[in-house]
């Protein structure tokens, strides 16, 4: 993992993460589902009322990827859990360490808060990420269905 750097993000960050949100949409086939523009990412992550982090790897000084987390809370532990929200590295570094080194970066920041959990999804069909996501010895939670309103349908159940 030589040549790999992980720092936190500031709001001058906030065009690149925009680019890399936009990459990693784009390999997820889902470029134009990407509303966020570099305004919002610079209000919803360095805002006064954030709850929301992130970080930048580098590689041999050259930014190769983020990840976006936040803190959320089990009620079954008692503790906060840490959420990875996405996590990306340029398809041309993959294989350098930078995935990993980020996964070990946020681990130590989930510790050093006293959460009880290091949480993240993965689409289903993302087998690269899945055998990595083994590798590590991180368990897929099959147990759960995960549920969203967003849009209209938000909208429309919150009687707007």
């Amino acid at each position: 993992m030589s040549g790999i750097e992980i720092r936190q993000a500031t709001i001058e960050d906030s065009a690149l993460i925009h680019r890399f949100i936009t990459e990693l949409a784009a390999y997820e086939k889902a470029e134009n589902e990407v509303l966020a523009t570099v305004a919002d990412i610079e209000n919803s992550l360095f805002g006064d009322k954030t709850t929301t982090n992130a970080i930048v790897c580098h590689f041999n000084n050259e930014p190769i990827g983020f990840a976006v987390y936040f803190f959320n809370f089990s009620t079954w532990l008692g503790k906060h859990g840490l959420y990875l929200e996405d996590l990306y590295v340029s398809p041309e570094h993959r294989g350098v360490g930078a995935g990993k080194a980020l996964l070990k970066h946020l681990a130590r920041i989930a510790l050093s808060k006293n959460c009880g959990r290091f949480e993240w999804s993965v689409l289903d069909w993302n087998e690269p990420a899945i055998q990595f996501y083994n590798s590590i010895g991180a368990e897929p939670q099959n147990e759960w269905i995960g549920y969203r309103l967003a849009g209209k349908a938000l909208e429309e159940f919150a009687c707007i």
